[in-house]
């Protein structure tokens, strides 16, 4: 199976995400569509754009990205709540079929400013049945015509979104991408799902995972493709281990004292936590996948570090890969640096392409 290759974008209102350069005009469509171009001249397959209340809308950004791009894909992440099956099932076609089928989509059941915007918030079986009737009610739509669906949470009577994505051989639709930890979240990845993403966790924890994954897409009965796994890291490269690692912890060290790495919510999530409590086996976990992060910067990708040189951290990702992952996110602050950076001296590693065929900026 191939690898997908995504980049990440912030789409942050306030500038220095995770130690990112502040540069005025930092989320201007300008910049983002600098880093979105970027990403298809050095060997990406387009990113990752975050959400949540207070950034700006991602189905949006997306859009306008597309527009001034030619292969990039967006992987917009969005939210049950802030979006209704149908309306969202309408927008996200529409974006696909005019960007010839480039559209991802991440689907986000974590905590969120849920009030600002009107939504209201049960317990964690209650989001995930959600999350799971939407996942279902937006596949009927983009595929079926006078769709009929009354659950829990949603509703349409007669519905049929007009304008189709685009319908490739395995690919009826943009792939939802998926994460979350607790069992009542495997338990939506593992039937409706396209991608289960993880975090940086070490390998052991990812194989277990994945093992009890595909035990549940036969015990509960699966009806699409099956399930597919991605990893979503921050990869700190050098030219030599040394230099990525003196690099590294220098960095830990500035986080300590800027809090534009903290995020205040990362303490509440099931996947977050069990990043969190890595650093109670060690600074280093597996060959180099960097824990110390965690006590100090903000959660998911930012918690956990793959350090090295290129070959280093190529090796890691394939002894992943080994286990299962083809999809892999990775980033690095400063973002446009970092894309460069990243993709000119790992990815070529990864894909089998020569180094010195790798594009130049």
């Amino acid at each position: 199976m191939s690898l997908e290759l995504l980049w990440y974008i912030p789409n942050q209102v306030q500038p220095g995400h995770r130690g990112d350069d502040a540069t005025a005009g930092h989320n201007s469509l300008d910049r983002l569509t600098d880093l979105a171009r970027l990403t298809e001249q050095h060997g990406w397959g387009g990113a990752l754009l975050g959400t949540g209340w207070g950034r700006p809308d991602t189905l949006t950004v997306a859009t306008a990205l597309a527009a001034r791009t030619t292969t990039f894909q967006p992987l917009a992440a969005i939210r049950p709540g802030y979006w209704q099956p149908a309306h969202f099932a309408s927008a996200a076609s529409t974006l696909d079929q005019l960007s010839d089928g480039r559209l991802l989509i991440n689907i986000v059941s974590g905590q969120d400013n849920l009030p600002a915007y009107g939504d209201s918030e049960g317990d964690q079986a209650q989001r995930y049945a959600r999350t799971k009737e939407f996942l279902q009610l937006v596949r009927r739509l983009w595929t079926e015509e006078n769709v009929t669906f009354t659950g829990e949470h949603f509703h349409v009577t007669d519905s049929t979104v007009a304008t189709r994505p685009v319908a490739r051989p395995g690919r009826p639709h943009p792939r939802l991408y998926f994460g979350g930890a607790s069992p009542a979240a495997e338990q939506v990845a593992a039937t409706d799902a396209d991608v289960q993403l993880f975090w940086g966790e070490p390998r052991d924890g990812i194989a277990e995972r994945i093992d009890r994954l595909d035990k549940l897409q036969q015990e509960l009965g699966r009806e699409h493709q099956p399930l597919e796994y991605g990893l979503r890291i921050t990869t700190l490269i050098r030219d030599t281990t040394e230099q990525a690692w003196t690099d590294a912890e220098a960095k830990v060290e500035r986080m300590a004292e800027d809090n534009n790495f903290r995020d205040e919510r990362r303490f509440k999530a099931v996947g977050q936590q069990r990043l969190l409590d890595l650093a109670a086996r060690g600074d280093v976990l597996d060959d180099n996948l960097y824990t110390a992060p965690g006590k100090h910067g903000g959660g998911g990708a930012g918690t956990t570090w793959l350090v090295g040189s290129p070959d280093d951290v190529a090796k890691s990702l394939r002894k992943y890969q080994d286990l299962g992952i083809t999809h892999f996110i990775l980033s690095d602050t400063p973002y446009r640096e970092e894309i460069i950076r990243v993709g000119d001296q790992l990815l070529p590693l990864l894909t089998g392409q020569p180094l010195d065929a790798a594009p130049a900026e």
